[in-house]
């Protein structure tokens, strides 16, 4: 309820004669530099920045509060004076509050006091009744520096603090309250109101509770000085393209509601409610509820999760000894033991300091060490598990040259802590063909010595076998993961060259080896009867064979176009270079990411740039390599006799294998669009359409349906979805903020993704784009003396998130490759659960 009539808002309007005056005459004297130290202490002034220094001894307030204020009978002051004529959205803000008070949850309701008097901020005995207090100002200085410093205190005592809209407007002077609120608006910005979509990342905060991914509303937005993210936990953002945003936009990322914990206190504040309708919108009351009952200590919250100070990264091994690898090999997967051990793979590159064999005449021929190691994190030590004999090992140069074999997987059996048991995904050198420059590529299981942390190789079981080219290079793939029934996922990459087709479908029948095409993906990620550049499935079983789940994409027996042109393991087709798999046993969605072939730009006559993928998957299907990219963008057909003539576009929804190299079916399962795709240019091109479906692939008129990341030299590598734990006990633990969320990154550092980002369950698996995406890129940090090469990252049993950064070089190992863990020391949400007004904790 409102308080006496002297407090009612339509008392008391602005400042007084003489308040306006002092703060006129502080301005005055800062411009002339002429204050004093003296009567800095007793001014404006003394707004300290956050954190902040001791205070001067006449800096001191004596005002007694209690801490933290408030109690059981849950009281909320809402200040609303303004510098200038009262804000219009006063009274609307006034009966909203009042009314989110008297309703919802019996143990969640509070009383009003509104006020424009700002006496209430020196006066102890009635500043310390509220449990929080709401600035729901028209902005401008409207506290005197005793009045702040009141303002203050009641912060240090534990106090909660809501601001609304034009709040970010008030006390400009002051640093201390700049750190309250968050941001300060840019000028001109948030003049009219415009409806736009807000994208609502944080799925746990009570101020969220009930609202849409994508909650589409009219205000009047701010942009901002300096964009608070990172320092502030964000639980909110505008879509800037959904609204014209003006000169000053924030970009991708424009945060619109946020939270703190600030000087003892709890801070929340939105840019929302820039308009009187918006308090009697169901939805903005609900956002303004939640805020309201964590500020006051009615429920408890997270407001810590995305402060990028609260992460700490951590270098767990050291480089390695001269001419050893007795730490880490070259860098290229790891996977995390329910024990807490880390396994980690080195893919089969040379120390630097051993030769590299290039000639196919000599039987070392690019043979490597593959290394498996294992972190133990109770003793901090490092195993060298076991060494195979790879072919992985030829160093860098041309296509025709280098090589991207080896040991390519790791993964780890659902009873390895009762079995032992390792499968590695990798090329033995012993079975390559140098004659014909075939090689077989072999899944096989392992068993661990629980005890040693040694790898039997003797043990070895080969689960399945198949052929791959190595004449050219790359795209080797390699990701294995289990889904919660056992099934093991298998990404095989399709290792030929796009460079005799511009870099851009990699369709060219032409080029060959003995017979074998090696610059053709229709022989290999195009073709139903081909085990490469696919996503295979399969059931290990534990006398070492395999039986076929249902529901592959393909059972093997299908008597189409005269049978035996399908293989039964293939679950997805149309991948480039899976390399990074991960399947979510919550949801058994398979999450995969894939490298595109290398033309910097589209073309009107090849098709799309190259295109780097990431795909949430929920059934088996056809992605697309190498007849369409993207959201189904198709490439031009090529063959024989001439195939730098270009022939029709490909049919997404129907394509069809017509490549002479092609032993698999002509008709082929439809196209399913894929989730991110991204060039240099930008995240998520899309063309003009023209009748037939087909784009126009102008540059000048591609736009950019994913905002919030670039390209580069680009090299997809997909992450894990977090499940948080609460069982879990170990240091670094990340919060439950991040459950469900998907971590997909980049390779290289730069522009690339490195982000955990939200889908839309209505559309996840079905060509939905992402509905938001936030940063990782300082809570994952970066540089030559940190995680700059990300290889592969996966969370631990203890919640923090453990990263292979490759290192500086490429087909090797050097000082820089290492195991990090990133984990999380912000504390528990707030406030104290002894601390919540009513006792119970949300």
């Amino acid at each position: 309820m409102r308080s006496s009539p002297h407090q009612q808002p339509w008392k008391h309007r602005g400042l007084t004669t003489a308040r306006r005056r002092s703060r006129q005459a502080w301005a005055a004297g800062i411009a002339a530099g002429a204050m004093t130290v003296g009567l800095l202490a007793t001014s404006p002034a003394t707004a300290r920045p956050y954190p902040d220094p001791p205070r001067t001894a006449t800096e001191q307030t004596t005002m007694s509060l209690p801490s933290p204020p408030g109690g059981s009978n849950v009281r909320v002051l809402v200040f609303h004076s303004s510098a200038t004529e009262e804000s219009p959205v006063v009274n609307a803000g006034i009966e909203a509050i009042e009314r989110i008070g008297l309703t919802g949850p019996e143990n969640q309701r509070f009383t009003i006091t509104a006020t424009d008097d700002a006496s209430v901020f020196t006066n102890d005995t009635r500043l310390g009744r509220f449990n929080a207090v709401v600035f729901l100002t028209g902005g401008g200085d409207v506290l005197d520096a005793d009045q702040e410093l009141g303002l203050e205190a009641y912060m240090e005592a534990g106090g909660g603090f809501v601001g609304l809209h034009d709040a970010a407007r008030t006390e400009p002077y002051s640093d201390w309250f700049t750190g309250l609120i968050g941001a300060r608006p840019a000028a001109g910005s948030g003049a009219t109101a415009q409806r736009a979509t807000v994208e609502v990342g944080d799925r746990q905060h009570p101020a969220n509770t009930g609202l849409p991914l994508e909650w589409k509303r009219p205000d009047k937005w701010f942009n901002w000085k300096e964009n608070p993210s990172g320092k502030v936990h964000t639980i909110a953002r505008v879509r800037e393209a959904s609204y014209k945003p003006g000169a000053g936009a924030n970009g991708w990322d424009h945060p619109v509601s946020w939270c703190r914990d600030y000087d003892g206190g709890r801070s929340f504040y939105t840019a929302m409610g820039g308009t009187a309708d918006a308090y009697s919108e169901t939805d903005f009351r609900a956002h303004l509820r939640g805020a309201l009952n964590w500020t006051t200590r009615l429920v408890r919250a997270d407001c810590k999760a995305t402060i990028d100070s609260n992460y700490k990264a951590e270098r767990l091994t050291v480089p390695n000894q001269p001419g050893l690898n007795d730490q880490i090999g070259e860098p290229h997967g790891l996977v995390t033991a329910k024990d807490g051990r880390i396994l980690y793979i080195g893919r089969g590159g040379a120390d630097s300091s051993q030769p590299v064999v290039t000639d196919w005449n000599d039987p070392n021929i690019g043979k490597g060490n593959g290394e498996v190691h294992v972190y133990d994190p109770k003793t901090k030590q490092v195993t060298k598990a076991a060494s195979l004999s790879v072919f992985g090992n030829k160093g860098g140069g041309d296509e025709l040259i280098k090589v991207e074999e080896g040991l390519l997987g790791v993964e780890l059996d659902p009873d390895f802590l009762t079995n032992g048991w390792v499968y590695l995904h990798y090329t033995p050198h012993a079975k390559i063909d140098r004659d014909k420059r075939m090689a077989q590529r072999y899944v096989s299981r392992f068993t661990l010595d629980l005890a040693t942390n040694k790898l039997d190789l003797a043990s070895e079981k080969v689960l399945l076998q198949w052929p791959v080219q190595i004449h050219s290079c790359c795209h080797a793939g390699g990701g294995m993961s289990f889904d919660s029934k056992g099934n093991l996922y298998i990404a095989t990459g399709d290792n030929n060259s796009s460079r005799f087709s511009d870099g851009y479908s990699g369709n060219n029948p032409e080029p060959n080896y003995k017979g074998v095409s090696f610059a053709d993906a229709r022989r290999t990620a195009g073709n139903t009867n081909n085990l490469n550049g696919k996503i295979l499935r399969i059931h290990p079983e534990d006398d070492g064979t395999y039986t076929l789940p249902a529901g592959n994409l393909f059972t093997g027996k299908e008597p189409d176009e005269g049978g035996g042109k399908t293989r039964g393991e293939i679950y997805v087709m149309g991948v480039r270079n899976p390399a990074r798999i991960f399947v979510d046993q919550k949801t058994d969605i398979l999450y995969a990411g894939w490298v595109g072939p290398d033309a910097g730009q589209p073309s009107t006559t090849w098709g799309p740039a190259k295109y780097d993928t990431f795909a949430a998957i929920t059934g088996p299907g056809n992605h697309g390599w190498p007849y369409c990219m993207g959201n189904k963008q198709p490439y031009r057909d090529r063959n024989l006799p001439d195939p730098t003539k270009p022939l029709g576009w490909y049919n997404c929804d129907a394509p069809r294998n017509e490549s002479p190299n092609n032993d698999g079916l002509v008709k082929l399962p439809p196209i399913t669009s894929n989730t991110i795709w991204y060039s240099p240019a930008g995240g998520g091109p899309d063309f003009p359409r023209d009748a037939n479906g087909i784009p126009s692939y102008k540059a000048e008129e591609q736009k950019f349906l994913l905002p919030w990341l670039k390209g580069g030299g680009q090299a997809t590598m997909n992450g894990p979805v977090y499940r948080y734990d609460a069982a879990a006990t170990g240091e670094g633990k990340w919060p439950s903020y991040w459950d469900g969320k998907w971590f997909v990154g980049d390779f290289y550092f730069g522009d690339q993704p490195r982000h955990a980002i939200l889908t839309d369950p209505r559309t996840v698996g079905k060509g939905g784009t992402p509905v938001h995406a936030e940063s990782l890129k300082k809570i994952i940090p970066g540089g030559n003396d940190a995680i700059n090469n990300l290889m592969d990252w996966k969370f631990g049993p203890d919640g923090a998130l453990y990263v292979l950064d490759y290192g500086r070089g490429f087909f090797t190992s050097d000082a820089k490759s290492a195991l990090w863990k990133v984990g999380y020391h912000g504390g528990a949400a707030t406030p104290a659960a002894n601390q919540l007004a009513r006792g119970a904790a949300q």
